[in-house]
């Protein structure tokens, strides 16, 4: 299948590794706003790409590609992403979907329009410790009625995160919102949020944030947050507690996720036993991202991050942003 790449910083060159390696796929074409880019990127990376250039336009008439994919800036996904489904070319696409919810919509109204499918790459639905998670909370953990999440990481990037005005929460914790409702199976009914910056913050706008997110089943998901949090970092998968009716299950720090089952409630406290995760073998990140959108292209089956879906892990961000914002409680209705 002929790909196109949309961006060469980066995250465009993970990607172009990604396709290249990939038995299926020929990376026909790579563009990218900045003139001559995508043709540095494919000699730095020792990559033979047939057409490169800064035009997506004309890309999209003589690469012909069967899917696109967008690694731009978030700015840039609404265009992008709407540009290749207007030209019936099927759309894989970096997270956030948007930089608001109005593109958002458009973007999945794009797609209703053109019959082809766009899929948010949220690549950290391939974590096989998250999958194995999930798992022993489904099947041992009863109804559950808590998930907390904690994500503390200093992370000097520089480039565009640091001006954006919400850089931890539109950028990074919709990865952990999206878990969140990955390990639920979970939708998002409201939330009450601040977002703040420390004093010694490098970014302009609000590194930190702590939210209370009320999911369906009256079940509750705390997230904590920072990237400006230097030292004793989490995770970047967020370090999780999880607490059901039968137990607890945690994971940090990407050891083995285990849980604590009761197996006898007489007493003070309950006697438990410690139950580990089973991990199963499979493609992670970007690597399962690609695998599961081809396998989608050539099956019709909704995929892990399809737009209709994929929004309302997006409406969990700009619902903590209104949140703060107002300071007040905020359905997800209200964004959605």
């Amino acid at each position: 299948m002929r790909a196109l790449l949309v961006g060469a910083g980066g995250m465009g060159q993970g990607w172009a590794k990604n396709l290249t390696q990939h038995p299926d796929v020929d990376l026909s074409g790579w563009v990218d706003i900045r003139p001559d880019a995508a043709a540095a990127a494919a000699v730095a990376n020792e990559l033979t790409v047939p057409f490169t250039g800064d035009d997506l336009a004309r890309a999209l008439a003589e690469v012909r590609p069967d899917f696109l994919v967008d690694v731009t800036s978030p700015e840039a996904h609404h265009d992008v992403t709407i540009a290749a489904l207007n030209a019936g070319v099927p759309v894989l696409g970096e997270k956030p979907m948007a930089s608001t919810m109005d593109e958002a919509r458009r973007m999945v109204t794009a797609s209703d329009r053109s019959g082809k499918l766009y899929m948010v790459s949220q690549s950290r639905r391939y974590n096989r410790q998250l999958s194995a998670y999930r798992e022993l909370i489904r099947n041992r953990l009863g109804r559950v009625g808590i998930l907390n999440a904690d994500f503390y990481i200093g992370a000097h990037f520089g480039g565009f995160r640091d001006a954006m005005p919400s850089p931890l929460v539109l950028d990074m914790a919709i990865h952990t919102f999206d878990e969140a409702r990955f390990i639920t199976g979970l939708d998002p009914v409201a939330v009450y949020a601040e977002e703040f910056n420390p004093v010694w913050s490098w970014y302009q706008g609000d590194a930190a944030a702590t939210a209370m997110f009320e999911m369906e089943n009256q079940v509750r998901f705390t997230y904590r947050g920072s990237w400006c949090a230097e030292g004793c970092h989490t995770s970047w998968d967020a370090d999780w507690r999880t607490v059901g009716e039968f137990g607890t299950a945690i994971w940090e720090e990407n050891d083995m996720p285990f849980a604590q089952i009761v197996v006898n409630s007489g007493g003070f406290f309950s006697e438990t036993e410690e139950v580990m995760a089973a991990v199963e073998p499979g493609r992670e990140g970007i690597e399962g991202s690609l695998d599961e959108f081809l396998a989608a292209l050539r099956s019709g089956n909704m995929p892990n991050g399809e737009c209709h879906d994929n929004i309302k892990s997006l409406a969990m961000v700009f619902a903590v942003i209104a949140s703060s914002s107002a300071k007040r409680r905020v359905a997800i209705s209200e964004v959605l």
